[in-house]
């Protein structure tokens, strides 16, 4: 027999090794312990999709991001207190998200010559002054809104979003009252 295939089945019969000696019980005492993460998820994850649509082109992205965000934050074992690190990882595989979605666009650009443009997401406003209110949100500089969303609709503290974001209390303080009054000019009758 080759030495490389010993070797794959060397490591083969590692992994199954390792797996038979865990102890089922405690794997399940592991799994009952965390049930909490399952209340956690329901009362955090409205405030999460919130922000994570910012990034994304579609609520399913928005559900995709948060739902790989919380698995990942699990996994590591985080507090679940830790909200501003909740939201920074829901963050940054938005970004990363992003980042994946524009290499694969100039892939598809270079096998097509012509690529699609990506429809906008159309909602449903029931008066005109949610739909004045959305239009203003919508043309606030992208830190503003993401801060504004982050301290109204998601009622995290300036501590919470400067660990989300990655910026100093102030900086967060700051881009929420600019983004304060971006809105009041914008939606004072002329």
């Amino acid at each position: 027999m080759p030495a490389s295939k010993r070797i794959v089945g060397v490591d083969k019969m590692r992994t199954w090794q390792r797996l038979g000696y865990k102890d089922r019980e405690k794997v399940m005492d592991n799994v009952a312990r965390h049930e909490d993460w399952k209340s956690c998820f329901s009362e955090v994850a409205p405030g999460l999709l919130l922000f994570a649509r910012q990034w994304v082109q579609s609520a399913a992205d928005a559900e995709d991001v948060v739902q790989e965000a919380f698995v990942k934050f699990w996994r590591r074992n985080h507090n679940i207190a830790n909200r501003a690190l909740l939201y920074a990882a829901v963050r940054s595989i938005a970004l990363d998200s992003i980042r994946r979605d524009k290499r694969r666009a100039r892939r598809e650009a270079t096998v097509f010559a012509e690529t699609e443009p990506a429809a906008e997401p159309q909602f449903e406003w029931e008066d005109e002054t949610q739909s004045a209110l959305a239009a203003a949100v919508g043309s606030l500089p992208h830190d503003q809104r993401e801060v504004l969303v982050l301290k109204i609709w998601n009622e995290l503290t300036f501590s919470e979003i400067s660990g989300a974001l990655g910026i100093s209390q102030n900086t967060a303080a700051s881009r929420y009252r600019y983004a304060l009054a971006n809105l009041k000019k914008s939606l004072q009758p002329q």
